[in-house]
C-alpha cells in the first residue's frame, strides 16, 4: 500500500474535510483519506496513487497546493464547504 500526502489551503472545517474525503476515495485504488485541519494536509493511502489527478481534484474544488491560492480558488473553496457540510 502507498501513501501519499498532499498540502492545500482552504480547509475551513469538518464540511471541507468532508467534501475533500468524498471525492477523493472515489478514485480507483483510494482505500483512505485522512485530513489533519490544523496543518491542512491530505493523507491517502491506496494503490497506484495519482498525485497529479489528486490535486486537480482538490483544486477544482477551491483546495489548491499550497503557494498556488486564488480569490477565485477561496471563493470555490466556500462553495464545496457547503456541499461538504450536506452531504456529511
Amino acid at each position: 500500500m502507498e501513501t501519499l500526502e498532499l498540502l492545500v489551503e482552504n480547509i475551513k472545517c469538518g464540511g471541507c474535510m468532508s467534501g475533500i474525503k468524498n471525492a477523493l476515495l472515489a478514485f480507483l485504488g483510494v482505500k483512505s483519506v485522512e485530513i489533519n485541519f490544523e496543518e491542512e494536509k491530505i493523507t491517502i493511502q491506496g494503490e497506484k496513487l495519482d498525485r497529479t489527478a489528486y490535486l486537480k481534484k482538490v483544486d477544482g474544488m477551491g483546495y489548491p497546493e499550497k503557494g498556488n491560492n486564488t480569490l477565485l480558488k477561496e471563493a470555490k473553496s466556500y462553495v464545496s464547504c457547503a456541499i461538504g457540510k450536506v452531504t456529511a
